[in-house]
């Protein structure tokens, strides 16, 4: 679905993505891990079309996204950022911004249908009991949720997030990756940065691991949560296990002091 393709891109003098590429097949929950500094972020931000490629090529099903329009861009793939800024919007009108992309020249009203989808999406992910609030009254844990139900609203091809779980409790955390697991089980094509490898190796089905600008390693959680790879571009000890219930990996830090006694 998604094949990004020897991309140059970043800040030049600065940090640059080093001819990076990536395949990411229809049905997936893809994930991209790495430290910070590796290039996740401005990996996303080249994507989504907010950093120029110096060189490369992005497509979704073969078509060349560089070539088509934002309104266009914004029905094929749709995006949740890591910050939400609202304001003083109501909750339900800000999740009705997701069908911009379908609305006619100087059409002002919602259309009934528009409306319909938009409370589909607010009762899936649990917010439509906060439609009439404003959005700077939510919890970030809720302003999440309504930002998925913006995206999904917009009813794209790829759902793209940037690190939808940073700064939440264990809770809200887990609430978010068991709805974004359900749309992939749904049919829903995701990708997404996430910095939590335990979260990563539990909900994703592929991950791809950066390091310096580069793709370090790519596979299933299976084949890139190892230690060595972890060590290697973690800088850190590790141990990984199977996860008793789900059999997928987990991974545990070694504190200095255990390590001092070694």
């Amino acid at each position: 679905m998604l094949k990004i393709k020897n991309i140059i891109s970043g800040y030049p003098g600065s940090f640059m993505l080093d001819s990076i590429s990536i395949e990411i097949q229809e049905g997936v929950f893809a994930g991209i891990i790495g430290p910070n500094g590796s290039g996740k972020t401005t990996l996303f931000k080249t994507i989504t079309g907010d950093l120029k490629t110096e060189s490369g090529e992005i497509s979704l099903n073969g078509t060349d996204m560089s070539s088509v329009s934002m309104r266009e861009r914004a029905r094929k793939m749709a995006i949740v950022t890591q910050h939400i800024e609202a304001g003083d919007v109501l909750v339900e009108d800000y999740v009705l911004m997701g069908r911009l992309p379908y609305k006619k020249l100087f059409q002002l009203a919602d259309r009934k249908s528009d409306i319909k989808i938009a409370h589909k999406y607010l009762h899936l992910t649990g917010v439509y009991r906060y439609k009439d609030n404003l959005m700077n009254e939510l919890s970030g844990g809720e302003q999440q949720m309504a930002a998925i139900a913006r995206a999904l609203t917009q009813e794209p091809e790829l759902l793209l997030l940037d690190e939808p779980t940073s700064h939440l409790d264990i809770s809200h955390q887990v609430q978010i990756l068991n709805l974004l697991q359900q749309l992939n089980g749904d049919g829903l094509t995701i990708l997404m940065i996430i910095h939590d490898l335990n979260l990563a190796g539990e909900y994703c089905s592929n991950l791809v691991m950066l390091n310096r600008g580069k793709v370090h390693t790519s596979g299933t959680p299976d084949e890139v949560l190892n230690y060595k790879d972890i060590e290697e571009v973690y800088n850190t000890v590790v141990i990984t296990q199977k996860n008793p219930l789900s059999g997928k990996p987990a991974i545990f830090l070694v504190s200095g002091k255990i390590l001092g006694k070694q």
